[in-house]
Parts: structure tokens; sequence; C-alpha cells
């Protein structure tokens, strides 16, 4: 194996907390907040880097308006789908009353505001919905599921977000009948005249998982924005280090890392859980999962689409979080389980046993901590053979796969 870095686009923001703050001072929002009016801002279930400094950003503007903020847990089905669980989680990603200073209202309550003209009925946070006026925050990047002019987003943070685990529910089973997109613009269209919404934070990320933009979005703006901030998202979305690999080691997966543990759009499994589709940025033939995050609580929604794993990685799941999850998305075959093996060891055999004629020497083989995190990888030495180094850098190696006494396999990132 070789340790290699990957030189990506390093667009960041050097202060997330004051570029929120900027970004929100330029939007006519002066006069619009009455004194002691309340503003519901949402935080989702993501690993979004500089969240609590983000959120705090929000805070601190909506009280300068003379408003009243109330952080809202807005994540879907998370959490295991109540209200506990999801203040919970916030608290993992550095999101308390104490640290953002404002309250926060977890309920898994909704209140149905609407039906679309399909008869989807439009299910919003009892919480924001009582509240005066709604922020609307959130990540903008490519769904792991489906494609189109908005994929996750502002958008997705109104409907599965904002609609809890009862409207998350609701619209992952519209799917089956109606498209994304034809879903996202009807029930946001009743949204945004329904709910009081006042602004959007639209947070994009570069390869490297640092914050690279932050806009703030009128209601009236949130579709064309997003759509263009959706482009940009695309050309920053970090990738693997090679697009084609026999063998796909993954250190860890969780909700924190993507909605579907590993991200689909870098493992290139978006549309079928074990094989890449043309066009897709990568083609890997067997996934190998070692671990879940802390922070996933036992959500292994995604373990589903690899081949292999562990027992230390299935003794990490939470069942009930995992079967939720999955239900509420619509994809149960997320969470089933792969062949589990005792150690690493015994996993990467088999795994290389099934990849075809190739011997397990020349095997193209990709070690990874995680799909965030993409800057340093192992690579084995077929790949560096074959392969021109374009915007990569040797750090080490070659050198033998790192097992323990245990057969269990080093970490990427130690």
């Amino acid at each position: 194996m070789y340790r290699i870095r990957q030189e990506f686009d390093g667009t960041h923001v050097s202060d997330p907390e004051q570029s929120t703050r900027d970004a929100l001072v330029k939007l006519p929002l002066s006069g619009r907040v009455q004194p002691g009016e309340s503003v519901a801002i949402t935080v989702g279930s993501r690993g979004i880097a500089n969240i609590s400094a983000i959120t705090r950003a929000i805070v601190s503007t909506v009280r300068d308006l003379g408003g009243v903020p109330i952080i809202i847990p807005a994540m879907g089905s998370h959490g295991g789908a109540t209200a506990e669980g999801q203040t919970a989680m916030l608290a993992t990603l550095g999101v308390t009353p104490e640290s953002v200073g404002a309250e926060i209202r977890s309920s898994m309550e909704t209140v149905v505001v609407a039906t679309t003209a399909q008869g989807i009925p439009v299910h919003f946070d009892r919480h924001a919905y009582e509240a005066d006026h709604v922020i609307v925050a959130g990540r903008i990047k490519p769904h792991t599921m489906f494609t189109g002019d908005i994929e996750s987003g502002l958008h997705k943070m109104m409907l599965i977000g904002l609609g809890n685990h009862t409207g998350a529910k609701i619209y992952h089973r519209a799917i089956t009948n109606y498209s994304f997109g034809t879903i996202i613009q009807s029930v946001a269209e009743q949204v945004l005249k329904k709910c009081k919404i006042l602004a959007g934070v639209a947070i994009l990320e570069n390869a490297n998982d640092e914050t690279a933009l932050i806009d703030a979005v009128l209601p009236q703006d949130f579709y064309q924005r997003e759509k263009e901030l959706l482009q940009l998202a695309q050309e920053w979305l970090p990738r693997l280090p090679f697009p084609e690999a026999d063998l796909l080691i993954v250190d860890r997966i969780g909700k924190n890392i993507s909605g579907s543990g590993m991200d689909s759009n870098v493992i290139g499994r978006k549309f079928n859980d074990h094989v890449a589709l043309p066009g897709e940025r990568a083609r890997c033939t067997r996934i190998f999962v070692r671990s879940l995050t802390p922070e996933t609580n036992g959500n292994a929604l995604g373990i589903g689409l690899a081949e292999f794993t562990t027992q230390r990685a299935i003794s990490q799941i939470n069942l009930e979080y995992t079967r939720i999850n999955c239900i509420t998305a619509g994809h149960p075959t997320a969470g089933m389980i792969p062949l589990v093996y005792p150690n690493d060891r015994a996993a990467i055999t088999d795994a290389l046993s099934t990849i075809g004629l190739t011997e397990p020497a020349d095997a193209r083989v990709i070690q990874i901590s995680d799909t965030l995190h993409l800057a340093e990888t192992l690579v084995s030495e077929s790949l560096i053979k074959n392969n021109p180094l374009v915007g990569k850098q040797v750090l080490a190696g070659p050198f033998p796969m790192d097992f323990d006494e245990q057969g269990q396999l080093a970490d990427v990132r130690g």
C-alpha cells in the first residue's frame, strides 16, 4: 500500500461565524421582525463543518433584529424519531443552548398546513409553525439517491427536515408515485406560502470538509439560488483518488458523514446498492465497511451498500434507529447486513477472492477514512503503477497492510 494525498480546490471561509452574519445583514430583513417575535432556526443532523458557529451567528443576528431565536432540530426521522434523540444528536454536533445561545425546542409533532395537487399532506414541525418566522439553514450538496435541479439543501430541509418523522415518511413514500423534483416543488410551494419562511442560510463545503461558502437567500429566491449552488457543490464534491477499485475499504460510516452513511455520489452506488451505473464517478466491485462513527448513534443506514463488514461494526448498530430511518427513507436494503467477519483480515481475504481473476497481490484496493475525508487515502501498488498521479502526492510506501495481532487493520487517519 501507498499513502497518498489528493489536492482539491481549497476555497474556504476563514471566519464562518462572521461570514454568516455578513450574509444575513445583506438581506432586507430589518423591520420584518418585530421586537419580541420568535424566529425558529433549523439545525439538521449532518456533520456540517462549523455548524455550531454558523448557528450561533444566525442566533445573534436574530437578536440584533429584535427577535427571539429558537433552535428547531430538523432531521426527519433521525435520532430514533424521538424529540430526546434529536436533541442529543444536536449535542454531538456541538449545538446546545449554551454553545449557540438559544433555546432548543424539539418535538415530533407536526401541523398539516396544506395538501399538494398530488394529494400529499404537507407536514411542518409544530414548534416551527407556531413561531413568527422561520430561518432555514442547511448544506447544499448532491442527494445520495436522486438527481435534479434541486437535491439536498434548503428545500430538503423544508420538506424532510421540518416534516419530522411523519412528513419524511410520507414524502419518501410519494417518490414511488411521483418524481423527486415534483414532490420538492409542490411541497415547498405550500411551505413557502403557509409557514412564514423569513430567509435561508445555504452552506457549501469544499472537498476537504471545510466551509467554502455561506449565502443568505430570500424565500422567493430559494429555487434559483439553490439550483446555482448545487452546480458549485458538484464541482467541490470530494472523490476517490482513482475511479475504479476492486475493493474499497471504508473505515467508518455514519449519518454525520452522509445521509446514506457513505456518500453514494463518491462510491458510485447512487442508483443501485451494489453496482455503479453509467455516468457515475466511481466503480467499486466490492465494498468493506469496518465500523460506525460514534456520532451516528448506532444508525447504520448505508451498511447495506457494502458486501462485507465486521462483528465490531455489527455490535455498534442500534437496530431500532436503523430500521426507522431505512423505512422512513423508503430504502430498506440500505440497512441489510453484509457478510460479517471476526476481524478485518478475514473480511479482506474473502473480499479479494470475489473480484474475478485478478490475484490479490494485483488488486486495486483503496482504503478511506470515510466519504467526507478523502484528502489522504491508502491505495494499493497496482493503482500507483497503472495510473498517472496527476494532482496526487505519494507520502509513504510501499508497505504491507498494517494489521495488528488480532487481525484488525489500522485506520487511515491513525
